[in-house]
């Protein structure tokens, strides 16, 4: 399959993939080895964010994988831009760093999953099938740097104790959220093993729909900004 192929026409049902590199060599193994995986479709390759936005704007891409640190608009701003502009778009983060900065920034500018360039490439692949699929992927590492950046804004915005929580179930994480009820907490647990609506749904035996309303009532409750930070506040409230 040609990376740079067209992705209408038989390849209009593909996963339409575009990357965003500073470096041509990643770039192009990127879309090398994932423009030839079965149902993938590499709609475009960008050298830096503004690049990354026009393209993403111009292509619709399914998922975008990203990387942070470039030249001009960096990959958070594009991320930023990309997933407000374009909400059915998923961004995953390939990068060199962690910092826990930049995993935090990434996260809240709304991509759905951040691996290092050290990933493998079975890793990635499935990666950008999870998200696509409207699932999450962090590892226990990065979710810890973000859940610690969540806790120290919350200590620095806090000013009262938390609400009480009904008896046997677990309170707020942090005084700014709400007490979640046992359905809630369910749901959250399962949207931290990364699954989607659709696998949540069949787990609880819920209609899908059912479930999106469940998961927006506790990102209201959390104050969280998707759904990936959703799974990171879960982590968080198990420790």
């Amino acid at each position: 399959m040609n990376p740079q192929a067209d992705p209408r026409g038989d390849a209009a049902a593909a996963l339409r993939l575009l990357i965003v590199d500073d470096q041509p060599l990643i770039r192009r193994g990127l879309a090398l080895m994932l423009g030839t995986e079965p149902g993938i479709t590499i709609v475009g390759q960008a050298a830096d964010g503004a690049e990354a936005i026009a393209q993403a704007l111009a292509t619709a891409p399914d998922v975008v994988v990203m990387d942070l640190q470039m030249p001009g608009t960096s990959g958070v701003v594009a991320t930023r831009e990309i997933t407000a502009r374009l909400p059915q778009t998923r961004v995953v983060v390939l990068t060199t760093y962690d910092h826990d900065e930049l995993v935090f920034e990434a996260i809240r500018a709304g991509a759905q999953a951040y691996l290092l360039k050290d990933a493998s490439e079975a890793e990635v692949l499935e990666t950008v099938r999870a998200v696509h699929r409207g699932e999450s992927r962090l590892s226990p590492a990065i979710a810890r740097k973000v859940m610690q950046q969540f806790r120290q804004l919350a200590g620095g915005a806090a000013a009262a104790g938390p609400p009480a929580a009904p008896p046997g179930r677990p309170g707020p994480a942090h005084p700014l959220e709400e007490a979640l009820t046992d359905k809630e907490e369910r749901i959250l647990e399962l949207i931290a093993q990364g699954l989607s609506n659709k696998r949540i749904a069949a787990a609880v035996f819920l209609a899908e729909g059912t479930v999106k309303n469940y998961v927006s009532r506790i990102m209201d409750k959390l104050h969280a900004a998707s759904r990936t930070e959703l799974a990171v506040r879960a982590i968080g409230r198990r420790g």
